[in-house]
């Protein structure tokens, strides 16, 4: 019994310490997510949307992570929006806006990421967060303005519309918040 014991203890010994990074990456992971959404305007979405990303190692990979997150979300909205079934000319009309405004922000999402991915130490850095926060804030405000044209209208497609631009327009705020948190980190 005790000429295993080495064995035993060697076998043991290597699972515990190959295991164990993926543990480590995990909690790393989970720490900086957690602790970078907790002050974000939905920290709840936040946490939820963006522990399940293995790759976050960094605040920038973060940021990232929260601008595909954002587009991900109003890719599915604009799709939505494009098979709603409307009844009225004044539901049409809004939904055509709303497609365009959804498109915009779309546009002002993946410039972002662009600028994200580019984004450097030095005399440029903050110009590219200049443009990140306002490129992010007009998203925001084209997500409004979607919303705005469903105002006067009740039912059952302003109550889609709004759940559907709502929840993009969460996930949109939480990401502006983390790249205004790399203002500090000075990448």
């Amino acid at each position: 019994m005790f000429r295993f014991l080495p064995l035993l203890l060697l076998i043991l010994h290597f699972s515990h310490f190959t295991s164990g990074k993926n543990t480590i990456t995990s909690y790393s992971t989970n720490h900086l997510v957690y602790t970078s959404c907790t002050k974000a305007s939905y920290p709840k979405i936040c946490i939820r949307t963006l522990s399940s990303y293995s790759t976050i190692k960094t605040p920038k990979d973060l940021a990232k992570a929260s601008l595909n997150v954002s587009i991900s979300r109003s890719n599915k909205a604009s799709k939505f929006l494009k098979n709603l079934k409307v009844n009225s000319k004044r539901e049409k009309g809004a939904l055509v806006d709303c497609i365009e405004q959804i498109g915009d922000s779309i546009h002002e999402l993946r410039k972002s990421l662009f600028e994200l991915k580019h984004l450097h130490k030095g005399i440029g850095f903050r110009f590219q967060m200049s443009n990140l926060e306002t490129w992010i804030s007009a998203s925001l405000t084209n997500d409004d303005t979607c919303l705005d044209g469903f105002k006067e209208i009740d039912g059952k497609v302003r109550y889609d519309v709004k759940r559907r631009i709502s929840n993009v327009a969460k996930v949109t705020s939480n990401a502006l918040y983390l790249i205004n948190l790399l203002g500090g980190f000075r990448i």
